[in-house]
């Protein structure tokens, strides 16, 4: 956010909605501590209110990030897959 004082948008509101549910989907927040956040959030004012809401909360992953985590999964069970079938093809 920028300066604290400036008064904040509804995109900008919604946007830290939107950071909130990545939150409590990845288990930072409960289903009760996110309705709380997101009523708090709705009334901020400023963009200080709306950081206050969320400076507990660690950042969240660039998608890019995220991204390369799902391609090494894919790579680490294609070379499982890979290694049933040899030994499954060595066994007959």
């Amino acid at each position: 956010m920028t300066e604290p004082t400036l008064r904040a948008s509804d995109a900008e509101r919604y946007r830290v909605v939107a950071m909130l549910e990545q939150h409590a989907a990845a288990g930072r927040l409960t289903l009760d501590e996110y309705a709380e956040r997101v009523d708090r959030v709705l009334a901020c004012r400023t963009h200080g209110d709306l950081a206050a809401a969320t400076a507990d909360l660690p950042p969240l992953e660039e998608p890019a990030e995220q991204d390369r985590h799902l391609l090494w999964a894919f790579l680490a069970a294609a070379v499982v897959l890979a290694v049933f079938t040899v030994v499954l093809t060595l066994a007959r």
